[in-house]
């Protein structure tokens, strides 16, 4: 319909420098969007304000000559100007109706777009499998797989990847952890460190450790803290790195046997966790893949051909600051073990050589010092770093009777994302986690998302579905017959249907939007208004009259918004109940 519209106005647009009011060198492309407010009609350009300064003339007024110029048309009921120049068109009653029709005979497709189609990666939550997910994961979970949804409907090929943080230090922590509760469980007294990981998984870790292992070794708890630094919170790390070595020194080969119980354990758990919650991934990619493979010691060496790496006090430095980091960065420390930023490296130079178009990280908004540095290591590989696009999630804080909970998975104080789950359902918790933009920080209102009223915002809309579905299982007698309806639109007259029906037509431009700008909250936004608009009509009109041919005309209307919100809420991970 745009498109059709916007030829219209090429018309006009040609017509104008046939005069020589406009030259042809001055000559825009003519753009139509649709209103944001259909009390300003249903389109609407700025192809007048474009113009105006090349035929030096008020916007205004070269808007007027456009609508003259306009050829006559069956599409355009009215037209007039609006503000500084623009011009709000109002297509007439039969054209206004078309997009329910488009609705219904597209029906679980209708939104979607196929005039694009690049390969795109998306890393989300990949949270270190040192423990359960909390709720603090949950917003990147629910706005990482809404994206994935949303993508998939722009005509993307989508791939979701989760980044499984198996090696490194905070693994390690994890491992000694359960291994001290391992110790705890057979009997001996123990000082549990400050920096260890606590909370009762780690406890159910150690007992299965004893149940399950086959540790030889006899170690007491006097061994590991040889030679080890005394435990406070000034010394806390020191100490746990000793504990670790110690560790590593007694057990041997026998140290995986904890450190892979604790990781297989809880990435399973974690597996399940974002399985539930509608969060699926196509590859689970393995940190420690990286070292086995080669590719670390590969990028290094790349990056060292390229002459991006110094060393300085016995460590080996990117120099990331030619790049517009705010520092170097240190990739290899002097006891010759490699950081986590090296493995980072490693990680883009695998993901830039896969062949997507586009990568996608999404991380938590602490992570925000990082994204440079990021895009530095992929420029000094070679790489575009424009295809690293960045998306930073702020911290959702949860509120439960007022009181602000705690999301601490190193004191074991915390409340998981599968009790949250199990606390207000899934649907809630995949429609409060993205209603609003990612960046912004979340409040989450357990007692508004359990709530059955018009406040709480996925029972308004997922009421709307079950409404409309009730209405069709209160038809008796004469069938409802949908060609019929279709054919009746136009005789429709209140504004609240017209109002519907242009909605209804946003739809597909709201996907486009969301898409192009990752911007998931506004697929919610939309239905909260369609929601609105549906209660509206619903409650001022009488949808099973006696005029069938009415009858039918509104319950296409509302088969429409039916569709519309059971994909839209399909592209959150939302359920469309029949009933409520």
């Amino acid at each position: 319909m745009k498109d059709a519209v916007a030829a219209l106005f090429e018309q006009a647009l040609d017509q104008l420098i046939e005069e020589g009011i406009i030259q042809v060198a001055d000559r825009k492309a003519v753009k139509i969007e649709n209103t944001r407010d259909p009390a300003h009609g249903d389109l609407a350009t700025n192809v007048a304000m474009l113009h105006a300064k090349g035929a030096q003339m008020d916007a205004r007024a070269i808007a007027e000559l456009f609508i003259n110029k306009l050829p006559a048309s069956e599409m355009i009921r009215h037209a007039e100007i609006a503000g500084p120049g623009f011009i709000n068109l109002y297509l007439a009653k039969k054209i206004a109706f078309e997009p329910v029709i488009s609705c219904l005979k597209h029906n679980k497709k209708y939104g979607n777009h196929k005039d694009t189609n690049e390969r795109i990666q998306i890393e989300y939550v990949s949270a270190n499998p040192t423990g359960p997910l909390h709720v603090g994961h949950g917003r990147g979970a629910a706005y990482g797989a809404t994206l994935v949804n949303l993508l998939s409907a722009r005509g993307h090929d989508v791939e979701a990847e989760y980044y499984v943080n198996d090696a490194g230090r905070q693994m390690d922590i994890l491992a000694v952890s359960v291994f001290l509760r391992y110790l705890e469980n057979t009997g001996q007294c123990i000082s549990f460190p400050t920096a260890g990981y606590r909370g009762n998984y780690i406890s159910d870790l150690g007992n299965a450790l004893l149940q399950n292992s086959s540790i030889s070794a006899q170690i007491t708890f006097s061994k590991l803290q040889k030679n080890v630094v005394s435990d406070s919170e000034e010394t806390k790390d020191a100490h746990i790195d000793g504990l670790i070595r110690n560790a590593k020194q007694c057990l041997g080969e026998e140290w995986r046997q904890p450190f892979n119980l604790a990781l297989s354990a809880i990435l399973s758990d974690i597996k399940n966790d974002l399985s539930e919650f509608g969060a699926n991934f196509d590859q689970w990619f393995s940190e420690k893949s990286l070292v086995t493979s080669g590719e670390v010691d590969t990028v290094i060496a790349a990056l060292e051909d390229r002459g991006h790496l110094y060393e300085k006090a016995g460590a080996l430095w990117f120099k990331s600051t030619n790049f517009g980091d705010d520092k170097d960065r240190v990739i290899r420390k002097d006891n010759g073990e490699t950081t986590y930023f090296t493995s980072d490296i490693a990680y883009i130079a695998n993901k830039l050589t896969r062949g997507f178009d586009r990568i996608i990280y999404i991380w938590g908004a602490d992570h925000h010092g990082y994204i440079v540095r990021m895009k530095a290591a992929a420029e000094a590989l070679g790489f575009n770093p424009e295809r690293l696009i960045i998306r930073l999630v702020q911290f959702a804080n949860l509120y439960k009777d007022g009181e602000r909970l705690q999301m601490s998975t190193r004191s074991g104080s915390f409340v998981t994302l599968r009790e949250l789950r199990e606390d207000i359902g899934r649907d809630a918790c995949r429609y409060f986690y993205v209603m609003r933009k990612a960046d912004q920080h979340l409040d989450f209102d357990l007692s508004l998302a359990t709530s059955q009223s018009k406040d709480n915002p996925v029972y308004y809309v997922q009421y709307a579905h079950a409404r409309i579905c009730r209405v069709f299982e209160s038809i008796d007698e004469t069938p409802f017959d949908q060609m019929r309806g279709v054919h009746h639109l136009a005789d429709l007259t209140t504004q609240e249907e017209l109002d519907l029906a242009t909605t209804i037509g946003l739809f597909p431009e709201v996907i486009r939007r969301a898409a192009d700008g990752l911007e998931a909250h506004l697929v919610c936004y939309y239905l909260q208004n369609l929601a609105a608009d549906f209660h509206r009509w619903y409650n001022n009109n009488r949808l099973l009259v006696e005029t069938v041919e009415i009858r039918d005309a509104r319950l296409a209307l509302a088969k429409a918004v039916q569709i519309v919100i059971r994909n839209g809420l399909d592209l959150l991970g939302v359920s469309a109940p029949r009933s409520m």
